[in-house]
């Protein structure tokens, strides 16, 4: 099973992205923040880094960053409510996908599938 961590800090929207992709038969470890991200980068192996740009402590930028050095298989998503910053995340991390929020979750479903080139399952959402 593909493994997703994902780094948002709004409790509700990190609730909501965690179902909907533990639904389409992924593993999911939801962090509140980047520096709660960081520990579990360098103990374990994440396919998928799926964090939110604009958070408090650290931004998704640095967190991509920091994962690119510790665990450079692990491939990078970012999602964000703010257009400015998204060609900031491009910069940073030219082969990371940026996902515009609001999205509905069968498209946030089949970036990822996208990521891994699999199959979808968001017909089932």
């Amino acid at each position: 099973m593909l493994r997703i961590l994902l780094a948002e800090d709004d409790a509700a929207m990190r609730a909501y992205l965690q179902r909907a992709l533990e639904k389409a038969d992924y593993s999911v470890v939801a962090v509140d923040r980047g520096t709660a991200a960081l520990p579990l980068l360098q103990a374990d192996h994440f396919d998928l880094l799926l964090t939110d740009i604009v958070m408090p402590e650290m931004d998704g930028i640095e967190l991509a960053q920091h994962c690119g050095r510790l665990s450079p298989a692990t491939k990078v998503m970012f999602i964000t409510g703010f257009a400015a910053v998204t060609l900031k995340a491009e910069q940073a991390a030219p082969s990371a996908r940026v996902l515009s929020k609001p999205f509905h979750l069968k498209d946030l479903v089949l970036e990822v599938d996208r990521v891994f080139a699999r199959g979808t399952f968001a017909q089932s959402l």
